[in-house]
């Protein structure tokens, strides 16, 4: 499948990867037809997905089932009046009909927009009318069917609604609809066909100000997404890989379904709907997952349990997104199992852009390297490209190359996409510093680094330094406005199980991070917590802790 894509599939070392790695975009490209249809063509009984949730319920999906079902949910939404362009959003947790839709809407030509099933009704009513959503189908839980109809007298695009596991009236009930369609689909021709420029996929995401911005995706995405599998997750075929992430958010299609699939690999979804890592870690021995990508929360809660009681044997390789690793649990994860963490950096808007490739030593903390087809740059605060060892922001230069897989801009909002991307030149607003080697390390988003009697503080250094005490499960620091110092740095702090706050344990956290870090940088005010803010794909949410602090 890769053959037909990229010029060369296997590379000797990161320097013949970054020099010959070269993908090639076939006019009128459409994952659902011409990698999953056409695997299902020569391949019917290849594994595409192997599902189980946490009652116990067990599922697999060949590729010829993929395609059966794929073409009934696409006549299922026609019969329902969608057809190329329209907007259909997805609140479907990890139900692996999610993936019977989000096929069905590539072959149809019409929008996926993915969303969380957190979204209230004022939430729902604003994506609603801010990309004319015409359908949504969502699982059948109540507190989500309340806030999808509260919404609907204020969404006037909205035409239909659809029930997965489930039965409403006023809705269609989406497994029957689906097992009654035909399941003869044609690719459809001339002006009702997909193009590489039409849009895909429409992901909202929230920054610290405003409303949630709509990064709009084209047909030629998947393709951006080859190097995240087979280069920086390093799926193998016939393997099977575990992604942490929810459908609602970007992550889930960073590793749970284009480029798995075209890598060759089965992909592994565990329907849950709390974290438990020890009913994670057994699902990932009993299953034989090969290939592991999740946040640091997950790696950290892992290396706390007694991981001799699970068989990892057939766990190869794992890396790590989200946020950047410390260096601490790379470090205790490696001495537990043996396994390196590959960590990799991108956002919603690109594909990986950093990464530590299977040839490359991890530096623990470092981002890895720039991806082929990405040109990477440091800026400081007057544009010019930084030295080593000095901190900047990272851009993205598009004046003579635009990655394969990177945004079209902010769907409806060409102010906003201008504001970031201008005179050939992406700005992700994430600081970093480059070393002698060429590895990237992550500093903080520029409006989460600290400024204090004239330092620079990045956060994510202080965290290292406090995830080395014993007493430490998680941290986040922020910045307190202080009248003398302008900021001071705040530690929040959740403790492991043997310890318990006090002003004698603050004491000795300040003094343990002056002792591993510069003294400057040390937390002066230390909140004990007992879960720190987070969105569902498990970064901790900085801004809500500065928000409640100002």
């Amino acid at each position: 499948m890769l053959e037909k894509y990229i010029s060369k599939v296997d590379f000797t070392s990161y320097e013949d990867y970054l020099a010959n790695y070269k993908i090639t975009v076939p006019d009128n490209f459409n994952f659902a037809y011409d990698v999953v249809d056409e695997i299902a063509g020569k391949t019917p009984d290849k594994v595409a997905i192997v599902w189980c949730d946490e009652k116990g319920a067990e599922a697999t999906f060949t590729f010829g089932q993929l395609k059966r079902y794929s073409d009934k949910t696409a006549n299922f939404f026609a019969k329902a009046g969608i057809g190329k362009g329209d907007p259909v959003m997805l609140i479907l947790k990890r139900r692996y009909e999610f993936w019977f839709a989000i096929l069905a809407l590539h072959k149809l030509g019409a929008i996926c927009i993915p969303a969380t099933h957190l979204l209230t009704s004022k939430d729902i009513v604003y994506r609603a009318n801010a990309a004319d959503i015409k359908m949504i189908v969502s699982v059948a839980e109540d507190e989500v069917i309340r806030h999808i109809e509260d919404s609907r007298s204020k969404s006037p695009t909205l035409k239909s609604l659809a029930l997965v596991g489930g039965t409403k009236e006023g809705w269609y009930d989406f497994t029957k609809e689906v097992e009654e369609a035909s399941s003869e689909f044609t690719r459809p021709t001339g002006d009702k066909a997909s193009t590489n420029d039409d849009i895909m996929l429409l992901y909202f995401t929230s920054g610290t100000t405003g409303m949630p911005k709509m990064v709009r995706h084209n047909f030629t995405y998947p393709l951006g997404h080859i190097p995240t599998a087979k280069y920086w997750q390093n799926v193998q075929e016939d393997g099977l890989h575990l992604t942490v992430a929810d459908t609602g958010w970007a992550k889930a299609v960073w590793g749970k379904i284009y480029g798995q699939w075209m890598a060759g690999s089965a992909v592994f979804v565990y329907d849950y709907d709390k974290f438990v890592p020890k009913e994670l870690l057994s699902v990932i021995c009993k299953h034989g997952v090969t290939s592991f990508c999740a946040p640091p929360t997950i790696y950290r809660f892992f290396i706390k349990e007694d991981l001799t009681k699970y068989d990892l044997s057939k766990l190869k390789y794992c890396a790590i997104a989200g946020e950047p690793l410390n260096p601490e649990v790379y470090n205790q994860f490696l001495n537990l199992t043996g396994l390196k963490l590959m960590e990799g950096y991108g956002q919603t808007e690109l594909t990986v852009v950093l990464g530590t490739f299977p040839w490359m030593e991890p530096k623990p903390g470092s981002m890895g390297k720039p991806t082929p087809g990405y040109d990477v740059d440091l800026i400081d605060e007057n544009g010019k490209s930084c030295e080593v060892g000095d901190e900047g922001q990272i851009v993205i230069r598009t004046d003579k190359n635009i990655p394969v897989g990177m945004f079209q801009g902010y769907y409806r909002d060409e102010a906003l996409t201008k504001k970031v991307w201008h005179d050939g030149v992406y700005y992700t607003g994430d600081m970093a510093w480059k070393d002698e080697d060429g590895y990237y390390w992550f500093v903080g988003r520029a409006d989460d680094v600290i400024k204090s009697s004239g330092y620079r503080i990045g956060p994510f250094e202080v965290e290292s330094a406090l995830l080395e005490h014993p007493a430490v499960l998680e941290c986040a620091i922020t910045a307190v406005p202080d009248p003398v110092r302008g900021q001071v740095v705040k530690a929040t702090v959740v403790l492991t199980k043997k310890y318990t706050a006090s002003d004698e344990l603050v004491k000795e956290l300040q003094d343990h991070v002056k002792r591993v870090t510069a003294p400057y940088k040390y937390p002066r005010i230390i909140e004990f917590v007992e879960e720190l803010p987070k969105t569902i794909s498990g970064k901790i949410r900085r801004v809500e802790i500065r928000q409640k602090d100002s």
